[in-house]
Formats: structure tokens, C-alpha cells, sequence
């Protein structure tokens, strides 16, 4: 017994190991690398105003003057109210979501490391960078690069146009892969960022380009067709805006 046990097994991995892999068109894969979440904003502007909804439904409308972070993540605002000029501070916790401007001085980065970089012409939209829209931010309970106590915080939507089964959260903590350069040239490679947040049912984590693989079931498992289509020995991190898109897209028909 424990003999045919132990060939099954074997047989199973080895089925698993030698899987054959998907073999996607040029075409297709410079689709799957395009960008499709948004650009990842730290700063909000103080000249713009800003909108805060608390948990008991009251808006505030105002500058934001101030946030504390922990790990880049929010968990405490102040605002000056357009209307009274009187300053307020909110803890992460009394806030269920919140919209504001970017500032200037960040776009103006972003577009400098757009810029400095090949690879961004081909899988990002520079108008990403210039934003001139409100970042939307909301209340998620997570524990920080899934090591500390859950606490709230308040966390970039990024994807906020195919959020509704797979959430995903600006790091701003996040570190990019590396390319080279030649003679202070743009930047030849590199330039994928390695993490974010994810949040798919109850479920909230930090999830990094070295843990893609093991959570791939957990994020695209319970589809199908999907998995057939795009099963994980066949994909890339670089993908990921793509998958989460494809896969949105899928689920809902």
C-alpha cells in the first residue's frame, strides 16, 4: 500500500513538474505586459481639496495638510476644512474612504523616472503619471508585509476600474526590479515593481514577486478556464495587471 502510494505521489509530481507550458504570440505577451493599474501616488497635494468619508457616513471636504504613515501605509490624516478653516485629524480607523489630489512635485517625479526608463513606453501610459484625477483611497484591515498585528490603514485602490473580485493596493514601500544603462542612457530593463497588496474575499496580504507562484491558485484557482488559458507555469510577475484583468473579466462573463 504505502509502496503504490508513494508511485502515485511520484506520478502526480512528475505529471505537475513536465506540465506542458502555454506558448503565447509576441502580440499576445506585449498585451499581457502592458500596465493596467494605476500609477501608485504617496503625497496628496495640500492646495487641492480633499474629500474624507468617515464609518458614520459624515464628509469632510478640505487641504490636506498632513498624514502619518506606517511602511508608507496611512493610519492618520489631517485637514483643513475649505469652508470653516478649522483643522481636524482622523485616525485610519474612523475613516471608511478617502479621495485627494496628487501633488505636482510627485507627478513631476514620476514622469522623470518615465522618462528614464525604455521599458515604460511600451507597457505604461505616461497620462498615468500626470494625473489629474482624485486617488481613491480605503479603509483595509492587513497586517504590514504580512508580518505585524492586523491593523487599519488607509490604501491606494489601483485598480479601481476591475476591483470588484481582486483588489489590489499601492505598496508605496515597493521596490522595482533593476536594468542597466549605458553612458547615463534611459534605463534598458527592469522597472516592474515587486509588490503590492492584494485583498481577494476576507482576505487582505502583502503579496511580492517571490511568492507569486505559491498564491496563484489562491488569486486564480476556483476559474477554469482561466488556469487553462493561463496556467501559472506559463506566466510571468510582469503580467500581473493583466491577469487580474483577464481574470476579472472572466469570472463575470
Amino acid at each position: 500500500m504505502r509502496l503504490k502510494t508513494l508511485l502515485l505521489a511520484l506520478c502526480v509530481a512528475s505529471t505537475t513538474a513536465f506540465a506542458q507550458k502555454v506558448k503565447y504570440s509576441k502580440e499576445d505577451i506585449k498585451k499581457m505586459e502592458t500596465y493596467l493599474f494605476n500609477e501608485g501616488f504617496n503625497t496628496p497635494s495640500p492646495k487641492k481639496t480633499s474629500t474624507i468619508i468617515l464609518k458614520d457616513g459624515t464628509t469632510y471636504k478640505g487641504f490636506c495638510n498632513k498624514i502619518e504613515t506606517k511602511k508608507g501605509q496611512i493610519y492618520e490624516v489631517a485637514i483643513k476644512d475649505s469652508i470653516t478653516k478649522k483643522n481636524a485629524t482622523f485616525n485610519a480607523d474612523q475613516i471608511n474612504e478617502m479621495y485627494v489630489y496628487p501633488s505636482n512635485a510627485e507627478k513631476i517625479a514620476k514622469v522623470a523616472r518615465y522618462m528614464g526608463n525604455i521599458r515604460n513606453f511600451g507597457t505604461k501610459k505616461l497620462t498615468k503619471n500626470t494625473n489629474n484625477d482624485r486617488i481613491y483611497f480605503v479603509n483595509q484591515t492587513v497586517s504590514l508585509k504580512n508580518k505585524k498585528d492586523d491593523k487599519e490603514f488607509l490604501m491606494q485602490v489601483i485598480n479601481p476600474g476591475f476591483d470588484d473580485i481582486i483588489s489590489v493596493y499601492h505598496d508605496p514601500r515597493a521596490k522595482e526590479t533593476t536594468g542597466f544603462s549605458v553612458m547615463g542612457s534611459p534605463q534598458l530593463g527592469g522597472g516592474v515593481i515587486k509588490s503590492y497588496y492584494v485583498k481577494k474575499g476576507n482576505k487582505v496580504m502583502w503579496l511580492h514577486k517571490d511568492d507569486f507562484e505559491d498564491n496563484y491558485d489562491f488569486l486564480f484557482g476556483d476559474n477554469a478556464e482561466f488556469m487553462k488559458k493561463y496556467p501559472k507555469n506559463s506566466v510571468e510577475w510582469d503580467y500581473f495587471s493583466f491577469l487580474v484583468s483577464e481574470y476579472t473579466a472572466m469570472v463575470n462573463g
